[in-house]
């Protein structure tokens, strides 16, 4: 496979860029590859990392030389995106509504790329068939709810969905599943046992329908360091690539091992607080319930961002004495995918320089 990536040399006139921007350690994020690498190899699990997390033809081919099998993708955009920079293994990991305008960029796409799409319904299946003539060269997978309660049919309904995947002229590789429910302190393991419970049955349901599995593929970034037992073939973490403030307050990762922040600059300073001229439109506004604030402080951990407007950021540093004006700091996004796909580019830094940048090719392929 030759992937194509596009990238911004920064030479010694280059202007520190001015803030706010988001920055990648580029020996943090190799880590986190590699580390990510050997969890799955030593589990048994083929690697085929989610991409919309950073939306990079620079990362995931970083992602591809650690060892990873393909990528998974979240829209048919986003696949469209990777399978022009060359990357030949491609699985949209959701349930699609096929029209005949997406079934045409289906077919397409499975002209340039090994193809799997994702289906949780019959009917889904049906207007797949349907409108890429017959099913195209492309495989499915069964989703199946492991206790996200998003998408996808409960274990004992796959082999009846496997079917009549098959029945419509589809090609069917196996089943695939995200438990989503992971994300929150202290459920990873629930969970990991609620997906690997799952995928035992779903497999189950199939043989019994006649149809042996390939393709069992699960995971997600706070269960991925868990035990994978059973029939599970594949593990599609995404954030562990950047980590965030979410997977540190959970506990999933260290600060040390966080590779994307976003740096902003003090424009305003008062007793207990500080302003940073980074807000929503730079970090996202995701806050789960149990977070402890919209973001956190790279370097003062024990700094919170207490409130987010468009552009500006409000850090609560009650204990500390507050940073002067034009001091710039890094602030660890609440959700590392939400805030990428803000940014048109990312800077690449080693040791506090930038070192390169990276467009965000896959910014807004939301369709």
């Amino acid at each position: 496979m030759s992937v194509s990536v596009e990238k911004y040399p920064v030479t010694k006139t280059t202007p520190v860029p001015e803030t706010p921007y988001l920055a990648v350690d580029i020996d943090v994020l190799k880590r986190n590859l590699a580390a990510m690498a050997v969890t799955a190899a030593e589990r048994g699990l083929a690697l085929r990392p989610h991409v919309k997390t950073h939306k990079s033809p620079e990362i995931a081919a970083l992602q591809l030389e650690a060892g990873a099998v393909g990528i998974t993708v979240a829209t048919v955009s986003e696949a469209e995106v990777f399978a022009e920079a060359g990357f030949g293994d491609v699985f949209i990991a959701y349930p699609l509504w096929v029209d005949s305008s997406r079934g045409a960029r289906l077919r397409a796409l499975a002209e340039r790329c090994v193809l799997l799409v994702g289906v949780d319904s019959a009917e889904g299946a049906q207007m797949l068939a349907r409108n890429t003539s017959g099913g195209g060269p492309f495989s499915v997978l069964v989703e199946i709810d492991s206790g996200h309660h998003r998408t996808g049919v409960v274990p004992d309904q796959a082999g009846e969905l496997a079917a009549a995947a098959l029945a419509a002229g589809l090609d069917v590789r196996g089943v695939f599943t995200f438990p989503g429910h992971s994300y929150g302190p202290g459920l990873a393991a629930t969970a990991a046992a609620d997906e690997a419970r799952a995928l035992d049955e779903a497999v189950a349901c199939l043989l019994a329908a006649g149809i042996r599995p390939e393709v069992v593929s699960g995971g997600s970034t706070p269960t991925a360091a868990l035990s994978y037992g059973g029939t599970a073939t594949e593990l599609r973490p995404g954030v562990y690539v950047f980590n965030d403030a979410q997977q540190f307050e959970m506990g999933t990762c260290e600060l040390s091992e966080v590779a994307l922040t976003a740096v902003g600059t003090v424009v305003s300073r008062a007793p207990g607080r500080v302003v940073l001229d980074a807000g929503s439109k730079t970090l996202g506004a995701d806050r789960p319930a149990w977070a402890t604030g919209f973001g956190l402080l790279a370097d003062y951990p024990q700094a919170r961002v207490s409130a987010l407007s468009e552009h500006h950021a409000t850090v609560a540093w009650a204990g500390l004495s507050p940073p002067e004006l034009g001091t710039s700091l890094r602030v660890v996004p609440n959700h590392a995918c939400a805030a990428v796909n803000l940014a048109d580019e990312l800077f690449v830094v080693r040791a506090g320089a930038v070192i390169e940048r990276w467009k965000v090719a896959a910014r807004g392929a939301n369709n």
